[in-house]
């Protein structure tokens, strides 16, 4: 992998994390890093699991274990101590990387690390030909330890390359996603390597600390990150004037209704939106705008819609160990997302996932639709809706101004009787996971309600 994505001009730079990064200097920093790792004993068919936070010293120690023919494993550095050491008990690396510095602070984009790479009692070669192991939702039970071998994401590259609009050589990234997981690691940091479009992530991720990353270049500019990324970005009073910025594109949740036309009003440029799972990643994409809710499915991907599911075509599982044959069976991928093709234009319609429906009284409930119509309100940002205590309830967060009577009275006017949330709770905003995801656990959300209700 490492040499697929160091190719060209020494001098050609890469990085930018607080300052440029040549590829020169790059190709140094992996060479200290690789030495670094054969002296804790990691060598070809070896494993060793990473705990950086995102930095230069993330990057060159992934390519650095690239380099010496291991497989790496990402864990999130934002884990505990104990979901760590769940982690290394089950995937048993033979070395762990670490920083020697505290974390680093809130809003960071990125830190300074030294890394520290410690062998690890009892671990284990790799056992097979993956590159790349990733956990889902920092869970290492079955079907959440997702393996990929260096072929998988070279196709995937392949897939990037392919579409028109995806930064490439000549332009640039500021990357907004986590390097930890799929879109910011391949989408972001690997087809940035590959494609000679520089990467930047800002030092701080706040849409002043954003806009500034977007205004320091003056090369064509593509902004990558989650759909809060856009909702912080399209709520930005008096934003600078930016030429360089392209579009931005989203990934990892639902984008809600209204803020596409939200963000191109404030910016004049495109909200793209992608699908995808760590399992494959890309999957569909709408770089432009123009057909959201739709998406098209990237050059060799096969759907199939099954009982209101996606199925993906994959010649092998993707779960080494621990394997749940309700995610993959007969060569194909159990995605757990509901959707929709349409046959004569072959566009994919993602609708949320099959487990947000519910039964009440014997009646279904979607509770991805619920959600979707109550952020639709003109008075609400965002909304979380949960199926907690045997009735549905939600979450919504409302400018201090907002009348809540009028969202009640929306809410009964767009909603059937047994699909309105028995409980309507209002948030200044809404509590979010590590990776900027809405939080969805209906105790957390309850512990974070304000006393009184916001509006």
């Amino acid at each position: 992998m490492e040499h697929v994505l160091l190719s060209g001009p020494e001098d050609e730079e890469c990085l930018h994390f607080g300052a440029p990064v040549d590829r020169r200097t790059l190709r140094g920093l992996v060479d200290g890093q690789a030495a670094q790792l054969a002296a804790a004993g990691l060598a070809a068919g070896g494993k060793v699991a990473l705990r950086l936070p995102p930095s230069l010293g993330f990057v060159t120690t992934l390519l650095a274990g690239w380099r010496l023919g291991a497989q790496v494993v990402l864990l999130d550095h934002r884990l505990t101590d104990h979901e760590i050491g769940l982690a290394v008990e089950r995937l048993r690396p033979q070395v762990l990387v670490g920083s020697r510095h505290r974390p680093s602070a809130a809003l960071r984009g990125w830190a300074e690390v030294e890394p520290v790479a410690e062998p690890v009692a009892g671990g284990r070669p790799a056992g097979t030909g993956h590159a790349l192991v990733q956990l889902s939702s920092g869970s290492t039970g079955p079907s959440k330890v997702i393996a990929r071998t260096a072929g998988d994401l070279i196709r995937e590259l392949g897939c990037y390359a392919s579409l028109a609009g995806f930064p490439r050589a000549g332009g640039r990234v500021v990357l907004l996603s986590s390097v930890v997981h799929v879109l910011g690691l391949v989408g972001g940091l690997l087809n940035s390597l590959h494609a000679r479009a520089p990467l930047c992530v800002p030092e701080r991720m706040t849409a002043a600390g954003i806009l500034s990353a977007v205004a320091a270049d003056e090369r064509p500019t593509t902004v990558i990150g989650v759909p809060f990324h856009a909702e912080l970005l399209a709520a930005a009073s008096a934003p600078p004037r930016l030429p360089q910025l392209r579009r931005m594109i989203v990934a990892g949740e639902l984008v809600r209704p209204g803020l596409p036309a939200a963000f191109t009003a404030r910016y004049g440029v495109p909200l793209g939106t992608m699908y995808g799972m760590t399992e494959l990643g890309v999957i569909a994409t709408d770089l432009s705008g123009a057909l959201h809710p739709q998406a098209r499915p990237v050059p060799g991907v096969e759907l199939r819609e099954e009982g209101g599911e996606l199925h993906i075509r994959m010649a092998a599982s993707p779960y080494p160990g621990l394997l749940d044959p309700g995610r993959w069976s007969d060569g194909w991928l159990h995605t757990r997302d509901a959707g929709l093709l349409d046959a004569g234009t072959g566009l994919v319609t993602v609708l949320g996932r099959r487990d947000s429906q519910v039964s009440i009284g014997g009646l279904k409930v979607d509770l991805t639709e619920v959600e979707q119509t109550l952020a639709a309100l003109p008075e609400v940002r965002e909304a979380v809706v949960v199926f907690a205590g045997g009735a549905v309830e939600a979450f919504l967060a409302a400018d201090e101004a907002a009348d809540a009577d009028a969202i009640r009275d929306g809410v009964t006017r767009l909603l059937a009787s047994y699909k309105r949330p028995r409980r309507i709770s209002f948030l200044a905003a809404l509590p979010r996971t590590a990776t900027g995801k809405l939080l969805r656990d209906p105790a957390a959300l309850h512990a974070a309600v304000a006393t009184p209700a916001a509006p």
